[in-house]
């Protein structure tokens, strides 16, 4: 079982009650919700905000196939994952990315939460641009897509 969704800030914003919804099950005895939310300074600039751009097709078909590659790579067969990425600009503290998964066994909730953000990190083109208080703003270098 598998939600994928860019959230287009503008319409919604990401909302932990919704994974939680999407995730619960009795079947399962461990939950995890990863959050990445923006933080204040980076590399010692002072951040106010970030802007996130993607190609939502790739974004949604890299999301698939981590999902997808998860049964071969961690054998984790009974699960439940959810997963929403934002799109446009968010204020400090605010939520950019939910991970949500469930599993039968804890241990199996904490590789299989780790192993999606890495995977979305280095495969899925999502970009970032940082907001500064003088009104400077950059996009950050990300990580090279490896081709398969």
């Amino acid at each position: 079982m598998l939600h994928t969704k860019i959230i287009d800030i503008k319409k919604e914003k990401i909302k932990i009650s919704t994974a939680e919804t999407f995730i619960a099950s009795s079947k399962f005895g461990a939950s995890i919700f990863f959050t990445g939310t923006v933080r204040n300074i980076n590399e010692n600039k002072k951040v106010i905000g970030m802007t996130y751009d993607s190609h939502d097709g790739l974004v949604i078909k890299s999301f698939e196939e981590i999902y997808k590659e998860i049964d071969e790579k961690l054998n984790i067969k009974d699960k439940s994952v959810f997963i929403e990425h934002i799109k446009g600009y968010v204020e400090l503290g605010e939520i950019s990315i939910i991970i949500a998964v469930a599993c039968k066994h804890r241990d199996q909730a904490y590789v299989l939460s780790r192993h999606i953000i890495e995977e979305i990190k280095k495969r899925s083109p999502i970009w970032k641009k940082e907001h500064y208080e003088n009104e400077d703003s950059e996009w950050l270098k990300g990580n090279p897509i490896k081709a398969n």
